[in-house]
């Protein structure tokens, strides 16, 4: 026999040897599960302590790159295992689409040194009617238009939720196919367009997905405005119990962080500042959100605006301050909510503001409790809180309102302003400092 083979041999021997002395080893071990071990509730196996994980950087890591097709490559790929992380290295990724979330994947940055930065926006208005349904545009202009790139699509008439924003999947000279279907008409007589602008970050139809320690670069001096129900620095559609935590968004043509028809989202020690828009935006029916310890500022409207049906929340220690409008905004069936701890100041107009609505659509039994609301209408004439409309049972409770800048250029004039049709309001142990402090305009028989 060849040396070579006896040396095969040997070593075939010494594996074999191996195997079988740690199988004898094993065989008095008890791998039988323990008594708390469970499968989970939508998977035939049991939880593991190691899960899917990638690293993205912009020179090192499992994927090199500098761009949202290298974070959406490792997001699709961990999603692909059915969940896990995706950690992303510092420096500055540019943003050509949305990064896409996938249920079940955590999405983690650097803290304070990951920044995804909106690319500037391609705008042309329409040359053809695009048609409710259809899944192609065609535009004046076609450069700035790319595959690949995200795109939004609009006209005088088909604001809110009507604007479709879609990813471009070709092209045929002036015309362009999208991966989404046109939510309405968007007729030239209207002034239709399209501009490749998007959420920053965006998530739609999700289950159990967390983003952590990201910067989002909004460039609005370079991007056209896209509306807060389709849009946003992030923005969530059916996002069901996602977690934004330790992300900062800023210089959004838009909101800085909006969840529509998403219940269970919690946003946590987040920033959303120099926004065009609103702050933090939960709406359409969100129900049960948290908003802890965040801070709104300078945003171009509201710092917290509690849009449609949004219920059963928690705003807890938030920051809102020199917004350009109110810094709290309460209205359509937004009912029963807990904002306590905050500190609302400085804002444009009221600082926190109940929208003038019937009495179905009032925002019912919402509790103020504990907050310092200062130093609000920067902009003229203001009241520290505000109640119109027909809402009724809200409490006021242990807050102080005050303003605190010299005689002469105080403009939070009024304490609490009551008006005419509100129904029960309870006013307890509140410290007021105003020219006005109780302005209760309802009728007393």
């Amino acid at each position: 026999m060849q040396p070579i083979f006896k040396s095969i041999l040997l070593i075939a021997s010494v594996a074999l040897l191996g195997s079988i002395i740690r199988a004898a080893e094993l065989r008095g071990s008890d791998f039988s599960p323990s008594p708390d071990e469970q499968q989970l509730p939508t998977a035939m196996h049991s939880q593991m302590e190691e899960r899917p994980r990638i690293t993205v950087g912009k020179h090192s890591g499992d994927l090199i790159g500098n761009d949202n097709r290298t974070l959406q490559a490792a997001v699709d790929y961990i999603a692909g295992l059915g969940g896990g992380t995706v950690e992303i290295g510092e420096g500055e990724f540019l943003m050509r689409d949305s990064l896409h979330l996938r249920s079940g994947v955590t999405v983690r940055g650097t803290s304070g040194k990951t920044i995804l930065r909106k690319a500037p926006a391609t705008v042309s208005p329409l040359v053809l009617d695009g048609d409710f349904g259809e899944e192609q545009f065609t535009v004046a202009d076609p450069n700035g238009f790319s595959v690949g790139s995200g795109v939004a699509i609009w006209d005088a008439a088909s604001g809110g939720f009507h604007t479709t924003v879609a990813r471009i999947t070709g092209r045929t000279g002036n015309t362009f196919s999208i991966d989404t279907p046109l939510n309405a008409d968007c007729m030239v007589s209207n002034r239709a367009q399209a501009a490749t602008v998007f959420p920053v970050v965006s998530g739609y139809h999700l289950e159990g997905c967390r983003i952590e320690d990201l910067v989002i670069e909004g460039d609005k001096d370079h991007n056209v405005h896209l509306n807060g129900c389709r849009g946003a620095g992030i923005f969530l559609y059916r996002g069901f119990g996602t977690v934004i935590k330790n992300c900062t968004v800023r210089n959004y043509n838009g909101d800085g962080i909006s969840f529509q028809q998403s219940n269970d989202v919690q946003v946590i020690h987040c920033v959303s500042e120099h926004n065009a828009s609103l702050g933090i935006h939960p709406g359409s029916g969100s129900q049960r959100p948290l908003v802890r310890d965040c801070v709104a500022r300078s945003n171009g409207e509201d710092g917290l605006f509690l849009c449609w049906r949004v219920r059963h929340g928690l705003f807890e220690n938030n920051l809102l301050e020199d917004n350009g409008r109110f810094g709290i905004s309460i209205g359509h069936k937004d009912t029963d909510n807990l904002l306590r701890q905050n500190q609302v100041r400085s804002n444009q107009q009221d600082g926190i503001f109940f929208r003038n609505e019937t009495l179905g659509m009032s925002g019912h039994r919402n509790r103020l409790e504990d907050n310092l609301i200062e130093n609000n209408g920067s902009g003229g004439t203001a009241a520290g809180i505000r109640i119109r409309g027909e809402t009724r049972d809200v409490i006021i409770r242990n807050n102080i309102i005050r303003d605190t800048r010299p005689e002469g250029s105080q403009t939070q004039s009024v304490g609490i302003r009551i008006e005419e049709k509100v129904g029960p309001v309870e006013l307890l142990k509140n410290l007021i400092e105003a020219r006005k402090t109780i302005q209760d305009e309802r009728k007393t028989d």
